[in-house]
């Protein structure tokens, strides 16, 4: 039975979803949780395959909704999704460690641990667009080079929103280290500190981003679709090697309903949007997780050569900004950590 647990142990089933349904009502049925599941998961034939996600991150939702709307069903899986936490280095963790088999995480959180020898394989990408870089109006600042002797906070000393925008301004012509201020303070203070004059820019990831640039009006200065990032893909699939083995044929049918999520949410945000205040819980209105799902590239999957090649542009990234090990080959690291599923 496919299910996922959330942070307070909650319980989520395919069965469960069904008849949540039926207590919401019409409102639920608009938006798929009366799906029917198909025949695949009917005849006991679908492939089990345990994936970690991050249920509060507006940006995976569409891998739930896909669960509650049939879709993996219908390419033959009995999807199982854990909540691992709100580090990308746990979910990541926990694929490398078998308690999942894959899991939808960060590119710029994978890059680090896979050049170290993570037993994983990266084999789609979901998306970009989901990571900004916002300045308070008092700041004056509207450009990555007006950055420049500002103080910028974070919630971790390398949280990829951070990487994110180091990269952004060494691109841009700065040192991202000496020629701004960069604080980090508790993942819940970000938006405040800016606020409160604490610091003149933020690098945070939706929905808490966008969130934080209604409340208290923020210039966005820079997105992951923007700039240097246009054309990337912020967002990636990885699999337990292993497991990729054991099930290539699963897994590729994993990625094209990856495939085929994204591409639904793209045309009906407000349906996905929907499911995920509605289920979830999140603490945003519905209207602003619609407008983020509105705004990312969801269009942007890439998959075999593309995403390798996605791959080393981040490798490339990360050693822009000394994240990587100088001796390592982007090139190189990219061909190993990634599978071309469809080949």
């Amino acid at each position: 039975m496919a299910s996922t647990e959330n942070a307070s142990g909650r319980k989520f089933t395919r069965r469960g979803l069904l008849r949540t349904a039926g207590v919401l009502g019409a409102g639920a049925a608009a938006v798929g949780l009366l799906a029917r599941p198909t025949s695949y998961a009917i005849a006991g034939n679908a492939t089990k395959v345990r994936v970690s996600w991050t249920e509060f991150a507006a940006c995976h939702s569409p891998i739930a909704f896909a669960l509650s709307k049939g879709i993996y069903a219908q390419h033959g899986l009995d999807i199982e999704l854990y909540y691992q936490g709100a580090s990308g280095q746990t979910l990541i963790q926990s694929i490398a460690t078998n308690k999942t088999d894959a899991g939808a995480g960060l590119l710029y959180d994978w890059v680090k641990p896979l050049e170290q020898g993570l037993d994983v394989k990266l084999f789609v990408g979901s998306h970009g667009g989901c990571t900004r870089l916002l300045a308070s109006k008092a700041s004056g600042i509207t450009t990555l080079a007006g950055l420049k002797g500002k103080t910028i906070v974070s919630y971790d000393v390398a949280s990829p929103p951070k990487h994110s925008f180091q990269v952004a301004l060494a691109k841009a012509g700065l040192d991202p280290e000496r020629d701004v201020n960069w604080i980090n303070v508790p993942f819940d203070l970000v938006g405040e500190t800016v606020n409160k004059g604490d610091a003149d820019a933020l690098a945070h990831l939706d929905p808490w981003a966008y969130s934080h640039k209604k409340k208290f009006d923020l210039v966005e200065v820079a997105n992951t679709q923007t700039g240097s990032f246009d054309g990337a893909v912020c967002c990636v699939l990885g699999v337990n090697k292993t497991f990729l083995e054991a099930n290539r044929d699963a897994i590729r049918r994993l990625a094209e309903a990856d495939i085929a999520i994204h591409e639904y949410s793209a045309a009906h945000p407000d349906e996905v949007a929907k499911w995920f205040v509605d289920n979830l819980n999140p603490g945003f209105p519905v209207e602003d997780i619609r407008d983020q799902i509105a705004s990312w590239t969801l269009h942007n999957h890439p998959i075999g050569k593309e995403l390798q090649d996605q791959v080393k542009w981040a490798a490339d990234d990360l050693a822009l900004i000394k994240v990587l090990d100088p001796t390592t080959s982007p090139a190189e690291l990219a061909s190993r950590v990634t599978v071309d599923i469809l080949a």
